[in-house]
């Protein structure tokens, strides 16, 4: 089955086309805006007598033409026999994509009255899954510290935990531990963001944030309070600043506690800019808005998968 897309109110990447096409044979895109409201009836009926689609993706944010209101609402009823039915955007990529759309503006703040705190029954299930994860955690951290303490030793000498600053639940900072993966002097330029074959990341340290073991000492962040074992990963107030002026309601991942791992990170590479910022955004919300201990699961395998395969970058 195939996929029509009308409009282009949300860009689809490359990531997103490509997990797409596991599920479509084929997407077709049909520009909306700036066109007469004929021209793209027209160029709907031939795509729709060529291929059988299942979804029509309605996907603008221009004002809909009432003869295109008309159209769009008999044609449903015209392919009921083919079974294609007409969609939102909103729906397509909570349903396929797995991530909320954040509107670029605030007209429509529809999708914010989902996303809440967890509940005390789910907050209590997920402090049931942090403490079971820590016990694992701190079992790894026993056995792996002295060879992880050996190889930063060789590649670059030095204290092997590293402390940064991160903010968590309602905007709080606390003290965010890490195995050390850089040079000492790492921010000697200020802050940035880590890119791939960063020079200022040893060696060993590279392997480290590929299989995600430099965030095992967070299992202490946990104990705390401060953090989830799964949940929206934390970041600097530098960065929260900039993100804030460019992403709306970037601000609602801190509704909850971050965690060592998450489902924006185990969907999404490594961020090196407000682009990926926002996507994560996404994936980040979605795991807030349907949070259940299915997802939790997903997320603890996908972490398995991620670590396995040294897809951290």
């Amino acid at each position: 089955m195939s996929l029509l897309i009308l409009g282009n109110k949300y860009k689809f990447d490359q990531l997103d086309i490509d997990r797409l096409m596991f599920k479509f044979q084929n997407i077709d895109f049909v520009k909306y805006r700036d066109r007469p409201s004929r021209e793209v009836r027209k160029e709907l009926e031939s795509l729709l007598g060529d291929k059988p689609y299942k979804y029509i993706v309605i996907n603008t944010k221009a004002s809909v033409d009432p003869k295109m209101i008309k159209y769009l609402t008999l044609l449903q009823f015209r392919l009921q026999h083919k079974r294609i039915k007409i969609i939102t955007i909103e729906r397509l990529l909570e349903k396929y994509l797995y991530k909320c759309y954040i509107p670029d503006d605030d007209r429509d703040l529809n999708f914010l009255s989902d996303i809440e705190p967890y509940n005390t029954i789910e907050y209590a299930m997920k402090r049931a899954i942090d403490y079971f994860g820590c016990m694992l955690l701190v079992s790894v951290h026993f056995f792996i510290k002295p060879y992880i303490k050996k190889k930063t030793r060789e590649q670059s000498p030095g204290k092997i935990y590293f402390a940064q600053k991160r903010v968590g639940i309602n905007n709080r900072e606390f003290n965010c531990i890490k195995y050390r993966s850089m040079s000492l002097d790492a921010e000697k330029n200020g802050a940035q963001f880590a890119t791939d074959n960063d020079e200022r990341v040893f060696k060993f340290g590279d392997f480290m944030r590929k299989t995600r073991i430099d965030e095992i000492p967070q299992y202490k962040n946990v104990l705390c309070s401060e953090m989830h074992l799964i949940g929206p990963r934390p970041e600097r107030r530098h960065w929260i600043n900039i993100f804030e002026k460019e992403i709306p309601y970037y601000n609602e991942r801190h509704l909850v506690r971050p965690g060592i791992t998450g489902w924006a990170q185990v969907n999404y590479p490594y961020g090196a800019n407000s682009y990926d910022a926002k996507q994560k955004l996404m994936y980040d919300l979605y795991y807030i808005k349907h949070w259940s201990l299915w997802l939790e699961i997903r997320t603890i395998i996908k972490t398995i998968l991620v670590i396995l395969g040294k897809k951290g970058i």
